[in-house]
């Protein structure tokens, strides 16, 4: 099996009340069971999601069926998933750079050791 990392950036409102409530419906005893099989189901095979101050730093590594395309599809089609962004539009905040209804953008890699 054949597996890459793809990294995102996302910023939350920058508001303490609001990103401690963010975190914990990112707590493992919090997140839906839906989202987790969702993400599963997409061919991600692990993501983690770091934080600082206001931004979000994601990681997801994913197996050769894996698409961003593909994904969103799934997403769009499931209705607890829109439950869920929907409920994390009231905490997140799309990066400058974004266009109209984008929050998590892919990330470039400018250097490796």
């Amino acid at each position: 099996m054949v597996s890459k990392k793809l990294y995102y950036a996302c910023d939350l409102v920058d508001n303490p009340k609001l990103i401690e409530q963010y975190k914990r419906y990112h707590s493992k005893e919090n997140v839906w069971p839906e989202i987790t099989k969702s993400i599963k189901d997409s061919g991600i095979l692990d993501m983690e999601i770091y934080i600082i101050s206001n931004r979000l730093f994601m990681i997801i590594e994913v197996d050769e069926t894996f698409s961003s395309e593909r994904k969103q599809k799934m997403d769009a089609e499931n209705p607890k998933v829109q439950e869920w962004e929907k409920l994390m539009w009231e905490f997140q905040q799309a990066l400058p750079i974004a266009k109209k209804g984008e929050k998590w953008l892919p990330m470039k890699q400018i250097f490796k050791l």
